[in-house]
Order: structure tokens, then C-alpha cells, then sequence
């Protein structure tokens, strides 16, 4: 190998030397920063405040399930800080003996390892701390529970001492309570002191309990003092006063148990009061609420009487002046009636009806002398005499609505049988103009059906003329043939102009078909047909409709315009 070739060769492995000389010393420069950075990671997290937030909950005197957590907590920091960061510790400075002995590669995979030892540890720390924050809030939640039992403990505390009075006989065992509740947070200090946690929060939650429970208790007992010792004695003795006012003034009551009900109230008071100063709440509120409602019994027994009274004297009068005016109003009706009986015969038995007025108004009369009898004699009970005032008059006036209704109705008797008389004397003219109009179309017949009806219609009329020459009328049935009449007249009217109608178009309807005699062969037997019905047969409808149907079917229209003709001059042509 020549010179030349060794030149090329030494130029070659110092350019290689070179080179790796620059790549370690990039290797080393970056592990170098990451090392840098790693140590940066470290001295956060040793700078974070975990020990300064542990010493603060440490004050707080946990006890229970909140001061075991806080332990493991605590625990779990402790191996952080010692154990976890001694290792980290030991790595970092391995890594660095590594990078400086150009062991790069190890040195790198060192870095790795003490990148994820770090992210584990801060994770774990961050967990830390966040159970630490929770515990800390929930303690202090715990303890503004605390705080406010022990605010709404004092606050009952004070009230019941400083107004013995509004709480009664109730007054001694709330006192007990009190004191009972004290006691168990006196016992809860002592042993949260004394390191027995688990104890002392059983105790707190007892004392938090009963102290809300007296606090309730508290609140509705007032009330309940001032119902039990003012309002029902003040009532009750209004009640026994009151009474004995009323039968100073001759009241009577039926079934008298005021003076009985007021003693077993009295009584029932006393027992409800000793409920009350055994703290029974539930029943002592049962117990004056069925007091309450049998107080308001006997005050309206009292007051009835008393209205009732005011009633009797406010309403005397009314009954006595509507009874002698239905009394007399009968009388005068029970003689219109005999009267009208005479000539007209009754078929809504008016007499018997007129007769129960009377029994009643002498059932009313006999009660009332009673009734009179009871006050005079200080005997009456008020709230009857009211009772039967009130359905007397009420049974008055159903007795002068009858009456009224009785006598309007005899009275109409006679002009309903003039308009009869009147009626008759219209149907005869009428039938005798129905006659002759009939007669003045010179038919060559009457159709048989038309005179049965009419001859009908007469009988009926006469019907109605023998009916009011009877000596006593039924009105009732004469009103029924008028009605009758009235009916049968109207139809034969229309039976009436439908023959007059029915013939004379017949014979124009004739007349008009001839000129198609000769030019429509079907049209002569039609013509004929209708003939022999209307002269033969008299049935001069089924006339009419053979020769319409004939001409419509030669020439559609004719017979309307037929019609119309004749309806527009029918009062010129008849």
C-alpha cells in the first residue's frame, strides 16, 4: 500500500472519530436536558404544598370513617415522600454517572424509566391531594351540621328558660331534654379528646337528632299551652255562663247534655294537659282538635236555640195571616167549585184536592195551637217550633200555588165553551161552501172516499154540538173534538181542492193532447183511458197522472207549464 493510499485512509478514521466524537457529544448534550428537565419535574414536585395541607386537616380533629381515610392518605404520602423519592433520587443519579461516562444509551433508557417512576408518582400525588381536598371539604361541611346543631341546641335553650311560662306544665321535661342533649355534647368532646372517634360520632348524631326533635317540639308546644289553659277554660266557661243564661230565659233544649259536656270537657282538658307535660305532642294535638270540635257542638246547640227563637218571633205573624189567607181562599174555591160542578164535569179531582187543603191547613192549625200552648207554658223547644214554622210555610205555599192553579183552571171553563159554540157555527159554514163549490164544477161525479169523508167530518160536528148541549160538560173531551174538527177540516179542505185541481187540469191536460191524436197513435188510448176514469169512474187523480205521463213522453215540460198556467189564473178560471 503506498503513501498515497495511507494518506486516505488515516483522512477516513479521523473523519469517523470526528463523527462519533459529535454524535456522543449530541447524545450527551440531549440526555444532558432531559436529565435537566426530569430534575425540573422532581423539585415541583417536592415544592407542592401536600405537607402544609396535611398538618391543616391534622387540626381538624377528625374522628370515624373520615379520620381513617385521612390515615391512609397520609400513609400513602409518607411513602411518596420517602421511599418514591429516595428511588427517583437514586435513579437521577445513576443517570447522570451514565451520560457522564458516555454509557448513552443506557443513559437514555434510564431517562425513560425515571420519566414514568416520575408521572406514576405525580399521578399518585395528585390523588393525594385530591382526597385530601374532599376530605377537608366534607369535614367542614360535617362541621357546619355540627355547628348548627349546637346553634339550634343554645337557641332552644335559651327560649324555654327565658319564657317558662309559655311552655306550661310541659316546662320541667323539656328542661330534662335539654339537659339530656348537653350531656351527650359535653360526652362528644370528651371522647373526640380522648382519641375514640367511632364512639364520639355516635353520640353526635344521637345528640344531633334529639336536638332537632326538641327543637320541633318546642315550636308546636306554645300553642298548644295557650289552647289548654286560655282558650278552651275561657270557652268552656262562656259556654257554662251562657248557659245558665238561656234557662234563666226559658230556654229548653232537646236532649240536654250542655252542663253534662261541659263537665267531660273540663276533665278531658285536665287529661290532655297531663299528655302535654309528658311531651306526648301527636296525641295532645289529636286530643284538642276533638275537644275543639265537641266546644263548637255546644256552642251551636246554644246558638240554634237562640236563631231559632228570632225565627219564631220574626215569622209568627207571616204563619198566621198566610194561614187565614189560605183558609179563606179554599173556602171561596170549595164554593166555586159546588158551583161549577153544576154545569161543567171535574176530571182533575178539584174537590178532593181543595179537601186535603183543607185537612192540612186543620193539621198546620192544630200544631200551631200546640206550638202556642208550649211557649206559654215555657216549654217549647225553639229550635222545633222554628223547624215546624219553616215547613208550614213552606206547605202554604204549595197550598195557594194549588188553589191558584184550581181556580185558574174552572175559570177558563166557560169561555173555552163559547169558542167551542163558536167553532160549530164556523165548521156548518164551512161545510156548506165546501158543498156548493163542489157542486159548481158540475162534475159527473163525487168520488166515493172523498163523500165518506165528508159526511165523516159532519158527524163529528154534530159529536160536538150534542156534547155541549149536555147538561155538565167534560171540557176536557170537548177540547179533544175541537181539536178533532179542527184536523178534519183541514184535511177536507185539501181532499176538496185536490178534486177541483185534479178534474179541471184533467180536462186542459185532455185538451192539449188532442192535437197529438192523429200524429202519436199511443196518445188516443191514453186519452181514452183517462176519460172513462174521469167520466165513469170519478177518479179524477189517476186521471190527471194517466194523461201527464201520456204528454210528457211526447213533449217534456208541457204539463208543468200546463200547471203553472192554471195555478197563476185558478181564482179567474173557478
Amino acid at each position: 500500500m503506498n503513501t498515497k493510499t495511507w494518506l486516505w485512509v488515516l483522512l477516513f478514521v479521523i473523519i469517523l472519530a470526528v463523527a462519533a466524537y459529535l454524535v456522543a457529544f449530541l447524545m450527551k448534550r440531549r440526555n444532558q436536558d432531559k436529565l435537566e428537565e426530569l430534575e425540573q419535574r422532581k423539585i415541583a414536585l417536592f415544592d407542592l404544598p401536600v405537607l402544609e395541607e396535611v398538618d391543616e386537616i391534622k387540626k381538624m380533629h377528625l374522628v370515624g370513617q373520615s379520620q381513617n381515610t385521612f390515615r391512609e392518605w397520609n400513609q400513602k404520602w409518607i411513602d411518596i415522600s420517602t421511599i418514591s423519592f429516595a428511588e427517583l433520587e437514586s435513579l437521577i443519579f445513576e443517570i447522570e454517572n451514565l451520560n457522564e461516562t458516555y454509557r448513552l444509551m443506557k443513559a437514555k433508557e434510564a431517562i425513560v424509566e425515571a420519566n414514568d417512576t416520575l408521572d406514576g408518582m405525580e399521578k399518585e400525588v395528585e390523588e393525594i391531594r385530591q382526597g385530601l381536598k374532599e376530605l377537608r371539604e366534607s369535614e367542614e361541611r360535617n362541621s357546619e351540621a355540627v355547628q348548627k346543631a349546637l346553634d339550634a341546641y343554645e337557641s332552644i335553650s335559651d327560649t324555654v328558660s327565658e319564657n317558662p311560662e309559655k311552655y306550661g306544665v310541659s316546662y320541667n321535661e323539656l328542661e330534662k331534654q335539654i339537659q339530656n342533649v348537653e350531656r351527650d355534647f359535653t360526652q362528644f368532646v370528651a371522647l373526640n379528646t380522648a382519641g375514640d372517634p367511632m364512639e364520639a360520632r355516635t353520640v353526635l348524631e344521637n345528640a344531633e337528632k334529639r336536638t332537632y326533635e326538641i327543637q320541633g317540639i318546642v315550636e308546636q308546644i306554645p300553642p298548644l299551652v295557650d289552647t289548654l289553659t286560655n282558650v278552651f277554660p275561657k270557652q268552656l266557661k262562656e259556654i257554662k255562663e251562657g248557659y245558665e243564661t238561656l234557662k234563666k230565659d226559658h230556654y229548653v233544649f232537646e236532649n240536654d247534655i250542655v252542663a253534662v259536656n261541659v263537665e267531660k270537657l273540663e276533665t278531658k282538658v285536665d287529661a290532655t294537659l297531663s299528655n302535654l307535660e309528658k311531651l306526648e305532642i301527636e296525641n295532645v294535638s289529636k286530643l284538642n282538635t276533638e275537644i275543639a270540635k265537641e266546644i263548637d257542638h255546644l256552642y251551636d246547640i246554644m246558638e240554634k236555640e237562640i236563631s231559632s227563637r228570632v225565627y219564631v218571633n220574626d215569622n209568627k205573624a207571616k204563619l198566621t195571616s198566610l194561614l187565614e189567607h189560605a183558609d179563606k181562599n179554599n173556602h171561596l174555591l170549595m164554593i166555586e167549585l159546588d158551583h161549577v160542578s153544576q154545569s161543567y164535569i171535574l176530571n182533575n179531582n178539584e174537590l178532593g184536592s181543595v179537601r186535603g187543603f183543607q185537612a192540612q191547613m186543620e193539621e198546620i192549625q192544630k200544631e200551631f195551637d200546640e206550638t202556642e200552648e208550649k211557649m206559654k207554658n215555657k216549654e217549647a223547644i225553639f229550635s222545633q217550633v222554628a223547624s215546624f214554622y219553616r215547613e208550614s210555610l213552606a206547605q202554604l205555599k204549595d197550598i195557594e200555588n194549588g188553589q191558584v192553579e184550581i181556580s185558574r183552571s174552572i175559570k177558563d171553563f166557560a169561555p173555552r165553551e163559547r169558542k167551542a159554540i163558536e167553532k160549530i157555527d164556523d165548521y156548518e159554514l164551512e161545510l156548506r161552501m165546501l158543498k156548493r163549490y163542489v157542486e159548481k164544477q158540475r162534475l159527473p161525479g163525487i168520488p166515493s172516499s172523498y163523500l165518506e169523508f165528508f159526511f165523516v167530518t159532519g158527524e163529528r160536528i154534530e159529536e160536538l154540538s150534542q156534547e155541549l148541549n149536555k147538561i155538565r160538560i167534560d171540557m176536557n173531551h170537548i177540547d179533544h173534538l175541537v181539536a178533532v174538527c179542527d184536523e178534519d177540516m183541514r184535511t177536507l179542505r185539501e181532499k176538496t181542492n185536490e178534486l177541483i185541481d185534479s178534474s179541471t187540469l184533467t180536462e186542459q191536460m185532455i185538451q192539449y193532447a188532442n192535437r197529438f191524436r192523429f200524429s202519436h197513435p199511443d196518445i188516443k188510448h191514453a186519452i181514452d183511458r183517462s176519460l172513462s176514469l174521469f167520466s165513469r169512474e170519478h177518479q179524477y187523480k189517476d186521471a190527471l197522472d194517466v194523461i201527464s205521463e201520456a204528454i210528457e213522453r211526447i213533449e217534456p215540460g208541457a204539463t208543468d207549464r200546463i200547471r203553472k198556467y192554471y195555478f197563476d189564473n185558478k181564482e179567474i178560471t173557478i
